[in-house]
């Protein structure tokens, strides 16, 4: 059984491989690769009655200093604050997991508001820049229920001791009795489909320009979480690195595979949790 486990991890990471190759040589379906993309839940591409077990959903929240702003990028609708990377980042994480696992997935993302009745048919959530994240006491009790009653949350893309003491400003909001901890490498959520002890920092698209994985002083990267009284992982945090810039440059050959290829590795594991836990 170990021997047929570790086949079986071979060949997911050289499906992934083969996967990331094809982003980068632009093999991927004409319409996946055309622009146009509209600031909202769906392109022109995307039927709107399009039924899946799993829809990418994106927080839209208030933003106390990244900014909301939109702008062509490539084709795609590049924002700050909430809607950093939306929705290249996702469309191209979504690409991944319909080649890499049979998770039935749509092939397009939706944005949910923080006070949005949406949250009861989302399983799986993601938040960014959430160094800059602010919510109204509605807001945060709309979040708190969600999250109590089964839901999960991944947070990504923020830096340095000042955007986790704002990050923290906000979660407190959300879930005030409940502290962070430092997740193990024995921890399930790093092995529910891929092994995952070997884990390093995944940059931002600056890498490229400047070489470093870091920015501002997060030197070093966290995967932490706060969990509910069973011990569930509600939120997942990823600090001092950015999945998103690694989902939506995948297709970019100056940005190293390696930084994408962990990052959907992670994706997959999180979100194969998020679904059965």
């Amino acid at each position: 059984m170990k021997s047929f486990a570790r086949l079986a991890a071979v060949l997911s990471f050289l499906g992934l491989s083969t996967t990331l190759l094809a982003l980068q040589r632009n093999t991927f379906p004409p319409q996946q690769q055309r622009g146009g993309f509209q600031y909202g839940y769906n392109s022109q591409f995307a039927p709107v009655d399009e039924k899946a077990e799993f829809i990418f959903s994106r927080l839209r929240y208030s933003s106390g200093g990244g900014g909301d702003y939109f702008g062509d990028y490539g084709g795609f609708r590049r924002g700050g604050g909430w809607a950093e990377d939306y929705p290249k980042a996702e469309r191209q994480l979504v690409q991944g997991i319909r080649r890499l696992t049979r998770l039935d997935a749509r092939s397009y993302e939706q944005v949910v508001d923080a006070d949005s009745e949406d949250f009861d048919n989302m399983p799986w959530l993601y938040a960014v820049n959430v160094g800059y994240w602010n919510f109204s006491p509605e807001q945060a009790k709309r979040l708190r229920e969600y999250l109590l009653k089964g839901g999960f949350m991944v947070v990504d893309s923020f830096h340095g001791d000042a955007e986790w003491q704002s990050f923290m400003n906000g979660m407190r909001q959300i879930l005030p009795d409940r502290q962070p901890d430092e997740i193990q490498n024995n921890d399930e959520i790093f092995h529910v489909l891929y092994d995952l002890d070997q884990r390093f920092q995944i940059p931002g698209y600056q890498y490229i320009g400047t070489g470093r994985t870091y920015e501002s002083n997060g030197f070093v990267p966290h995967w932490r979480a706060i969990r509910d009284d069973k011990g569930r992982i509600m939120v997942l945090i990823c600090y001092n690195m950015h999945l998103g810039d690694a989902w939506e440059h995948a297709d970019d050959p100056r940005y190293p595979e390696r930084f994408s290829s962990l990052a959907y590795r992670l994706a997959i594991n999180y979100i194969v949790y998020g679904m059965t836990h």
